[in-house]
């Protein structure tokens, strides 16, 4: 029976719940529900725009022009014949940073912008630094940063979703589930915006019941959940799936609302533009609005073996316009200083020219440097943070880890890093694993 038992435990074990989280749901309360953070906090809400694939940093934010004296020649430190940037960079904002051409847009913004050209991740394999820029294990099962998010500080809007992930793509689930975390702060996917607002998040209204048999239904299901727990005390998987009930219950009219960008005036949709691109920025900035804590945009697409002037350029066109919209928008509703929007992938690419024989010219897989940028919620903006060698091979100054990122993060939103922990499995795990230090040259 004791062997039984450990085997119950480690089945019910992903999904038990915090005593806290326990203990709201056993007053009729939800998981969900707003917290303060332990720290002063500036930002309350984050957007992330994941670039996957693994734009190429020297073409987007860490300009090398001293590359063109080496064209033709064959580079021991790189590892072949470098391959330059093939975008001119110029100075923008009274900050004076650098940005590429790629960006007219979002350089408008450059004084808010922290860019960070010192960033570097394990291993240059879409799968595991997908997952390590999400979760921050390339391997484990682990919570996303959204999951953690939502588990440190709750959600503002109980009506609606915590954590929202607009599109998805190589890894599926494992970029916004919550793992060993309770159900609750598993994010929710919205895998397409380019449908009638009720065609978006699918089966979301009953066509058989009305919302008061509906409303009749889930007090019928929690009468009887009751007397469960009164013989049976309490589990956690029934408990969630409770909660998950009565969530999309409260979801039918103001998810509705929210994802119907026609409630938006022409000019504000104009601004963001007509692509599937541009109506995700948008939403995500509807969805922050109305309290969901944390938003991740899928903005893939920029895994460039070859033609990799050509392909950025479309790559680049696609998300320009949008984010610097984003930008433009969250500013002008005074929403900026509280909201941190990070955009970057899970590595750069090689300053040589791909080695893989896909065609020319190109660039493959590189993890030892390549950029992010952070804007917003208590980011010291107008500022090139870091730097890598003449070539962007290796950094040289300020090397920030996918760790040291999402430690400065959790700081921004009120955490230590290492005390925001859950146990599981006989340890207490975090975000950032037993790594990371907070960025302290980021923060404003």
């Amino acid at each position: 029976m004791g062997f039984g038992a450990l085997s119950l435990a480690g089945l019910i074990g992903e999904n038990t719940l915090t005593a806290s989280a326990q203990g709201a749901i056993a007053t009729g309360g939800s998981p969900l529900t707003p917290k303060a953070p332990p720290l002063q906090a500036t930002a309350k809400r984050i957007i992330h725009i994941f670039a996957q694939g693994g734009p190429s940093h020297i073409d987007t934010w860490d300009p090398k022009p001293e590359m063109a004296k080496h064209v033709g020649q064959d580079v021991t430190a790189i590892g072949g014949m470098p391959l330059p940037p093939q975008f001119k960079f110029t100075k923008r904002g009274q900050s004076g940073t650098e940005v590429s051409e790629l960006f007219p847009k979002i350089g408008e913004h450059i004084d808010d912008i922290a860019v960070i050209r010192s960033m570097n991740t394990d291993i240059p394999a879409h799968e595991f630094a997908t997952l390590m820029m999400n979760t921050g294990s390339g391997r484990l099962v682990k919570p996303s940063v959204g999951a953690w998010t939502l588990y440190g500080l709750g959600s503002e809007n109980q009506n609606l979703p915590g954590f929202v992930a607009l599109g998805g793509g190589l890894g599926g689930a494992s970029n916004w589930r919550s793992a060993f975390l309770p159900g609750a702060f598993q994010g929710t996917l919205v895998s397409t915006v380019s449908a009638p607002a009720e065609k978006i998040i699918a089966n979301i209204k009953s066509y058989h019941a009305t919302p008061d048999q509906q409303r009749k239904q889930l007090d019928l299901l929690k009468t009887f959940n009751e007397a469960h727990a009164e013989q049976l005390n309490r589990e956690s998987v029934l408990e969630a799936r409770i909660q998950s009930f009565e969530l999309a219950f409260k979801m039918q009219t103001e998810a509705m609302d929210v994802f119907d960008i026609n409630h938006e005036p022409q000019h504000i949709r104009d601004m963001y533009g007509d692509t599937e691109t541009g109506r995700r920025m948008l939403i995500a900035r509807r969805l922050v609005e109305n309290g969901v804590r944390f938003v991740q945009v899928w903005a893939g697409g920029w895994d460039h073996h070859t033609d990799v002037k050509g392909n950025l350029k479309k790559q680049a066109d696609m998300i320009d316009g949008p984010v610097g919209a984003l930008l433009k928008d969250l500013k002008d509703r005074g929403m900026l200083k509280d909201t941190l929007v990070v955009w970057g992938g899970e590595f750069g690419r090689t300053p040589r020219h791909d080695r893989g024989a896909r065609g020319e010219p190109g660039r493959d897989h590189h993890n030892k440097a390549f950029c992010s940028w952070m804007a917003g919620g208590g980011i010291k903006g107008g500022q090139a943070y870091g730097a890598t060698d003449e070539f962007g091979f290796d950094v040289v100054k300020d090397k920030v880890h996918v760790h040291d990122q999402h430690a400065t993060m959790l700081r921004l939103l009120g955490f230590d890093h290492e005390k925001l922990t859950y146990r599981y499995n006989g340890r207490d795990f975090r975000l950032t694993d037993v790594y990371g230090n907070i960025v302290d040259g980021l923060i404003a």
